[in-house]
């Protein structure tokens, strides 16, 4: 892999770090059908927040038509203290606890019994509620993914996938197939497709020279043929054109236009788009990732997670890392008020086990 223990640990931290930050970027603004890429800029301009370099500001007084969502006052500049609970962190501390209790060799059945002993169920959504509700009813997998579940293809699966991209640092085989026997309890599909790439671009970027040869790594651990594949390298092709980070967006939303705004592939398409014109600074990544709207705070974390991967902890500006004082929030039993530094410490023990 040829990073030392030092840099991977950096990295590691960098990823837990990033996706915490870039999900508290994005919490305040998660809801796609409202927060547009063009109402969340007219916020940040009535703020005087552009370009975005730190988290949201709070809404002014008389802020008509720009309500965000009820945990903003947690999770907005300078009133944030350590981070928000949020479903896509709780799920990187159960796929952590996963593997820490099950090891690498885990089946579905498992990650399922681990849902039902450690997170409650109203804090599960779409797809997980629905593959939770048919483990209680006896189901098991892949029942448990197809039974009256017609959110199979959305995000969820994707957002739980970051555990096993920094466990497998430089192997994206081995964090796609981890991934994929997790998202196979609530996913099929595109859903699962969405999941086995951002783990693969998690691993990739521990050892790729730039996001770009990262996402290209990705993409092989997936089926070429697939509405995921396409619109991540249509994504690549409009950035590599020139096209304009506004234009992507707009073109991208064309080509996705129906499926809503939290299914994987308008998704993965402003993730893509996030990743490629942040060029590499963290900062301009998850920016550009939450300004692109839909899942604003999953995309915001997967973009943290990444970014946080490519340029190590240490790189990370201050004003995403200090207002966290280093804990989580989370529904997981046992977890809330964890240190982000012990939960990426845990998470260089596996990531160093020979597999």
């Amino acid at each position: 892999m040829g990073l030392t223990h030092g840099e991977l640990a950096d990295r590691i931290l960098g990823g837990w770090t990033g996706r915490i930050a870039g999900n508290m970027l994005g919490k305040p603004v998660e809801q796609g059908d409202h927060w547009t890429p063009g109402h969340i800029d007219a916020y940040l301009r009535l703020t005087d927040a552009l370009p975005l370099t730190d988290y949201l500001p709070p809404p002014p007084p008389d802020a008509a038509g720009f309500a965000l969502r009820p945990e903003w006052p947690q999770c907005v500049r300078g009133r944030i203290h350590g981070s928000c609970r949020d479903d896509d962190v709780d799920y990187a501390i159960l796929g952590l606890h996963l593997l820490e209790t099950r090891g690498f060799s885990f089946t579905t059945e498992q990650v399922g019994e681990l849902w039902l002993l450690r997170l409650p169920y109203l804090q599960t959504f779409t797809a997980e509620r629905v593959a939770y509700r048919n483990l209680a009813d006896g189901l098991r997998p892949p029942l448990t993914a197809t039974y009256d579940n017609p959110y199979q293809e959305w995000i969820g699966a994707l957002i739980r996938a970051d555990v096993y991209g920094w466990t497998s640092p430089g192997d994206p085989r081995r964090a796609a197939s981890l991934a994929r026997r997790d998202a196979v309890l609530s996913h099929t599909g595109n859903g699962v497709y969405g999941a086995m790439w951002a783990a693969a671009l998690i691993a990739a970027a521990f050892v790729a020279p730039d996001v770009r040869t990262a996402l290209e790594t990705a993409l092989e651990r997936i089926p070429a043929s697939s509405r995921l594949a396409r619109v991540v390298r249509l994504t690549i092709a409009l950035y590599e054109s020139g096209t304009p980070w506004s234009d992507t967006l707009a073109e991208l939303a064309a080509r996705t236009a129906g499926l809503g705004w939290i299914h994987v592939l308008p998704n993965a398409a402003v993730l893509t788009a996030g990743l490629l014109y942040g060029e590499g600074d963290f900062t301009r990544t998850i920016a550009l990732t939450v300004r692109g709207g839909l899942d604003t705070d999953s995309n915001g974390a997967t973009a943290g997670s990444v970014a946080g991967v490519l340029c190590g902890a240490a790189a990370i500006p201050p004003q995403w890392v200090e207002p966290l004082a280093d804990r989580v929030r989370s529904a997981v039993f046992g977890f809330d008020g964890a240190r982000i530094g012990e939960l990426a410490e845990r998470t260089v023990r596996l990531a160093t086990l020979t597999p």
